[in-house]
Formats: C-alpha cells, sequence, structure tokens
C-alpha cells in the first residue's frame, strides 16, 4: 500500500475514534490529485473509519465490566433494563455514526450497550459508507 493510502486509512481510523482528527481533508486531497482510483479511495476510508469505530466499541464492551462501580454511570437492572431498550429502538441510531461529535459516542454506547458485532458492522459500514461516497461525489462534481 502507497504511503498516501497508508496516511488515508490511519487518518480515517483515528477519525473514527474519541480523537479530535478529521480524515475528510485527506481523502478531498487525494480526490483531488487524481493519482489514485476513486473505488480504492472510498473502500480504505471507510474499512480505516469501520475500524476505528470498532475500536470503540471494543472499548465500550470493555468498560462494562465495571457496572458494580459507584462511579459507573448505570448498575444492575437499570443497565439491563438500558440494553433492553437499546436493543429495540436505539441500534438503528449507528446510522448516525458518521456525524461530527454525536457519532463516536454512539459507537462506544452500543458496546456498552452490548450490540452484536454482526448488527454493529452492518449499520456503521452503511453510515460511514454513505458519508465517505457523498464527500467523493461531491468533490468529483465540483472538479469537473
Amino acid at each position: 500500500m502507497s504511503a498516501a493510502l497508508s496516511g488515508l486509512f490511519l487518518s480515517a481510523l483515528l477519525a473514527a475514534t474519541l480523537l479530535p482528527m478529521q480524515s475528510e481533508a485527506v481523502l478531498v486531497g487525494l480526490l483531488v490529485l487524481g493519482t489514485y482510483p476513486v473505488w480504492a479511495l472510498l473502500a480504505v476510508a471507510t474499512l480505516g473509519n469501520v475500524l476505528g469505530a470498532l475500536v470503540n466499541w471494543l472499548l465500550g464492551r470493555g468498560i462494562e465490566r465495571w457496572h458494580d462501580r459507584k462511579w459507573f454511570p448505570l448498575r444492575g437492572e437499570r443497565l439491563a433494563s438500558m440494553q433492553a431498550r437499546y436493543h429495540r429502538y436505539g441500534r438503528w441510531s449507528l446510522l448516525l455514526s458518521w456525524m461530527p461529535v454525536i457519532g463516536d459516542p454512539l459507537t462506544v454506547v452500543a458496546g456498552v450497550m452490548r450490540e452484536p458485532l454482526w448488527s454493529f458492522l452492518l449499520l456503521v459500514t452503511i453510515a460511514k459508507f454513505g458519508r465517505y461516497l457523498t464527500l467523493v461525489m461531491l468533490t468529483t462534481t465540483m472538479a469537473s
């Protein structure tokens, strides 16, 4: 993989974690250069961003083991109730995981709420791919 594609992957991965990073500028810059196929840029950015969201999900799953501590905001039956409600209605919030500010915390919450990995990956991939596809379409339309 070239340094540019590696940089795009890394920026997309870090942007999906709770770190304050952005990958859109890297993607747009590489699109404007025209050196790489659009499909490759879209795939690399999406993969990196989904894997970054997976890091958040794993953090959420890991932090849930401390649910019996005083500092943990939800305990016992309240946590079980919230998890049941989340599975009924909240999983669709992952379609907003592409959004700035709220998207990354949503992926952590999905881990705490024990969202199954398959549905997490499916919904987050749809959201992240959709965001990057929209950015690619806007960039290529404006560049032509």
